[in-house]
């Protein structure tokens, strides 16, 4: 039930609530987030965002570098943007959209030292939804009305919550009168390139350091940004040290440990078959994403105490494996209890090895994922809370699990919330198990735990949304539609389908009477025509944003900082900005950086 609130905005309700009979916890869903639709980009701006980003990332390398002062002149910033162009392989066209990149990085640390209650935060009012907009405009600007059709609402109630002075309005005079009154020492702006353009000469005669995100279009109406990158400049401090961390060359790192030859100085020498197949099966290809956010975890909480380059840490390698052990384990049953032939594209393991050496393997790797934790040179009151917290995970995990598999000998139509109720079981406690033995490691505090706890949730099910998504990409492994699995798409389906032959065709499907493959088509046309891949791509939105909103409460700025990070790093790389139903991640495997990509249709 939505519940419409006097502001305009809304809220969910009631039916809303699930309630865990085994824990007495309760799932809630998230308060709907506005999504940025597709839009193509201006030509002077990379249309892909991964473009921008490494974009970004070369901007960022060569200020450094470079050790640029601001305020920096128009002609210098041009000069500075030809040379990283050319350095990058980009094309000269995005001179513009780089020169204010360096702009933002000249003015990164300076910035990062002023209170946000010294700080402006300019807004256009062309991110509105115009055609359903309810706000006024008058002489200051927007009058915005809270009513949650755009990313206003959420960036203007942030700032204002950290202390900014926030203006929803078009830029470089309103940004001149306010730099004139002196109540404003530094401004973060989202504009279009040639708005942001002419205040460069205000900002460099005043000397105030001013970062900006450009609008992805510049017509005025319904335009995009890079949200992403506005929330992480509106958080900027100077404790948060983790914008100088390479999340990329962390993730590298932490591929790297899984080599064979670090396994085994990490594990030990081979004694065995089931060693040497338990090791050989870490070493197999995958995302690594939960080792990966424990040493995130690890490193955020270590960053004032040591080097700003990776932590090599003999017992960070350690956990880090173990955590990968429960994974590896929990994939090899999983496959078995699935019937899942393939996994990383080949046989599964227990199509290679046989079902009982499978599942021994699998049991070996739970008990070594345990050795290594019971080996951490920690203190021993903080290895108990380790082993528990992986104990803990561990069962709850199973008992997701195991009501999949009640469900799977029979079969029956199931409520949105019944499957996400079943994704939080299966998939968050992988999350926050990894989460929060970083965080032990490093040293974490009790309500820190608490915290993360929150977020794993909203992490866990948000990654399991997107795997239901992923369904419909043609290119996995698997297909829980065609699998009979819990499908959260099928079931929104099922509920928004009116009654007669849309809804009979779904619960023949749950039944058993015919096969996916048999009504594939007909299955994803009623899929789109109910709006259902759309309200699923709004869900996976709504958790993505609540695991952040979970952070405002986190003291340490770089632990919230990193983990900001952490999401963006997870789902970016699937999804475009706002993951829009008309179109999917585009693939730019091949292609330059400063290249267009190809973009697939739903």
């Amino acid at each position: 039930m939505v519940q419409k609130n006097t502001n305009g905005s809304s809220t969910l309700v009631s039916e809303s609530l699930i309630t865990d009979p085994v824990t007495n916890g309760v799932l809630k869903l998230p308060i709907k987030v506005p999504k940025q639709r597709y839009r193509p980009t201006q030509s002077n701006i990379p249309d892909d965002k991964r473009a921008r980003i490494v974009l970004q990332k070369a901007v960022n390398k060569y200020v450094q570098k470079i050790k640029a002062v601001p305020p920096l002149d128009v002609e210098e910033l041009r000069g500075h943007a030809k040379n990283i162009l050319k350095l990058s392989n980009f094309d000269n066209k995005f001179e513009d959209y780089t020169a204010i990149l360096v702009n933002n990085e000249s003015w990164r640390d300076t910035l990062a030292k002023i209170p946000f209650d010294r700080r402006l935060l300019l807004l256009p009012k062309c991110l509105r939804i115009e055609e359903h907009c309810p706000a006024p405009f008058d002489e200051f600007g927007l009058l915005c009305k809270e009513c949650g059709l755009c990313s206003i609402q959420d960036l203007s109630v942030e700032a204002e919550r950290l202390g900014y002075a926030v203006l929803v309005a078009e830029g470089s005079a309103i940004v001149r009168k306010m730099i004139e009154t002196g109540k404003i020492d530094a401004v973060v702006g989202v504009s279009c390139i040639n708005v942001l353009e002419k205040s460069f000469p205000h900002m460099e005669a005043a000397a105030i350091p001013g970062m900006a995100i450009p609008l992805l279009q510049d017509d005025c109406v319904n335009t995009t940004v890079d949200l992403e990158w506005v929330w992480d400049l509106i958080h900027l401090t100077s404790e948060d040290k983790t914008y100088r961390l390479d999340l990329d060359l962390l993730k590298k790192n932490v591929q790297s440990w899984f080599s064979t030859e670090s396994l085994i100085e990490i594990m030990g020498e081979v004694k065995d078959d089931t060693s040497r197949i338990a090791q050989e099966w870490l070493a197999k290809d995958g995302k690594r994403w939960r080792p990966y956010i424990t040493a995130c975890t690890f490193r955020a909480l270590q960053v004032d105490q040591a080097e700003m380059e990776f932590s090599t840490s003999s017992e960070l390698k350690k956990l880090a494996v173990a955590v990968e052990c429960f994974h590896k384990a929990s994939l090899i049953h999983d496959d078995i209890e699935d019937d899942d032939k393939t996994r990383y594209g080949s046989e599964a393991l227990y199509v290679q090895v046989g079902l009982p050496i499978a599942l021994n393997v699998g049991d070996y790797l739970l008990g070594e994922g345990y050795r290594l934790i019971a080996d951490l040179k920690c203190n021993p009151e903080t290895k108990v809370k380790m082993l528990r917290c992986a104990a803990e995970g561990h069962l709850t995990l199973s008992r997701g699990q195991g009501r999949e598999l009640s469900w799977n000998r029979k079969p029956e139509t199931l409520t949105s919330l019944e499957v996400l109720d079943i994704f939080r079981k299966k998939t968050a406690p992988a999350f926050e198990v990894a989460l929060r033995l970083g965080a032990y490691l490093g040293g974490a505090s009790e309500d820190i735990h608490e915290i993360l706890g929150k977020y794993s949730e909203s992490l866990g099910i948000a990654y399991q949304i997107r795997d239901d998504l992923e369904d419909f990409d043609g290119e996995r492994d698997s297909n829980d539609l065609e699998d009979l699995r819990p499908s959260l798409v099928l079931a929104i389906a099922y509920k928004r389908a009116p009654k007669g032959d849309e809804k009979e065709l779904i619960s023949s499907l749950y039944n058993g009477e015919i096969s996916y493959r048999e009504v594939s088509k007909d299955i994803k046309k009623i899929l789109y025509d109910q709006g259902a891949i759309k309200k699923t791509e709004e869900l996976l939105e709504a958790y993505k944003e609540d695991a952040i909103r979970n952070l405002r409460f986190l003291s340490n700025p770089t632990l919230k900082g990193l983990l900001r990070r952490v999401v963006g790093k997870i789902f970016g790389e699937h999804f475009i900005e706002g993951y829009c139903s008309e179109f999917e991640a585009r693939n730019v495997a091949g292609s330059s950086p400063g290249t267009k990509a190809t973009v697939r249709s739903n």
